[in-house]
């Protein structure tokens, strides 16, 4: 008999799941955004909750960001718990004044006394040939700017309690999941994206970080699906007899400082790969945390495997070469393995 932590899901029937458990719960929660009703949301984030909330919670909106995202922010302060998706990170420039402007900053602007509880969702990451406009992740922009969380899960499991862990919460959340984790049947296959998923409700804390894997000779830090690129490049390197631990951030803010240092203080080195753009960025802020807390630990340079700072290109083989991959993810390790 299948239990119930041995129920698995997918990633993006994971993040609809976790939508669902709060609906039913409180009544306060609702999902506006293009093509979120009867389409299900374009990657599947809000699959099948029409049928069972109805128009009035699940509501489809015009083209038009930076209204929906506006009406959003309204509802929030005005006591109601909203879940507006962004289709594709990309699109943030038309509706970052009400990102930035109205959602991460009322809070602070009122003294504390307003709240803005609301979870904006959106796709991000390459590896499609979607190019410039659709292919980009972005979060280290919105780590930047002060006034909203940022989480990004890497699995199932993770995927459901940081959704609902963001709609509790009472502060704004970025919600971003990486097209390549979510378990769609028409994207490249990734054994990962399913996984065991318990049925009840659940929170995955946001701010704290998540060993995949033990190691003992490196620590490689990452996000999203860059999860699995080092999980699968830690396998490798394996073969070759260098123990990589893993671990995942989970949350870019809070930012689990603790964790990173902690690694490095066991395994001395870090590489940090991170899809986002390299400048100014997740890199460099992981690499700074380390140097700060463990600078007496490290026994060789912290490495960084980036994004090139270019927009994304379409052709598929000028894509690969610009988004961290296992191979390169294997290569690096091996270099900082013989540095120092």
């Amino acid at each position: 008999m299948t239990t119930t932590t041995e129920r698995k899901l997918t990633t993006q029937k994971a993040i609809a799941e976790g939508i669902a458990t709060e609906m039913a719960e409180d009544d306060s929660v609702f999902v506006m955004g293009e093509d979120v009703g009867t389409y299900g949301g374009i990657f599947g984030a809000t699959e099948g909750l029409l049928d069972k909330f109805g128009p009035e919670r699940i509501m489809d909106t015009p083209i038009s960001e930076t209204g929906f995202i506006g009406a959003a922010v309204g509802a929030a302060i005005n006591g109601m718990r909203p879940i507006v998706e962004l289709m594709f990170v990309d699109f943030f420039g038309v509706c970052m004044d009400q990102i930035y402007n109205n959602m991460a900053k009322i809070h602070y602007f009122s003294g504390g006394n307003v709240k803005v509880p609301m979870v904006l969702t959106t796709a991000v990451g390459g590896g499609y040939s979607d190019a410039g406009q659709h292919s980009q992740t972005l979060w280290g922009m919105f780590a930047h700017l002060p006034g909203m969380k940022v989480v990004v899960p890497s699995n199932p499991y993770d995927a459901k309690g940081l959704m609902i862990a963001a709609i509790r919460d009472d502060n704004p959340v970025v919600y971003m999941f990486h097209k390549g984790v979510l378990g769609l049947g028409w994207m490249t296959n990734n054994p990962r994206a399913t996984g065991a998923v318990p049925e009840g409700p659940y929170e995955v804390p946001i701010g704290k970080a998540a060993v995949a894997r033990e190691g003992t000779d490196l620590t490689i830090v990452t996000i999203g699906l860059s999860v699995h690129k080092a999980l699968d490049a830690a396998e490798d390197l394996e073969k070759t007899g260098i123990s990589a631990e893993v671990l995942d951030l989970r949350s870019l803010v809070p930012l689990d400082r603790e964790a990173i240092v902690a690694s490095v203080e066991k395994t001395h080195r870090l590489l940090v790969v991170d899809e986002d753009y390299q400048s100014f960025g997740m890199s460099g802020e992981v690499i700074t945390t380390a140097v700060q807390g463990a600078f007496d630990y490290l026994d060789a340079p912290p490495m960084r495997l980036a994004t090139p700072d270019i927009p994304i290109p379409y052709s598929h083989p000028l894509e690969t070469w610009a988004l961290p991959s296992v191979e390169r993810i294997t290569e690096a390790a091996s270099t900082l393995l013989v540095a120092g």
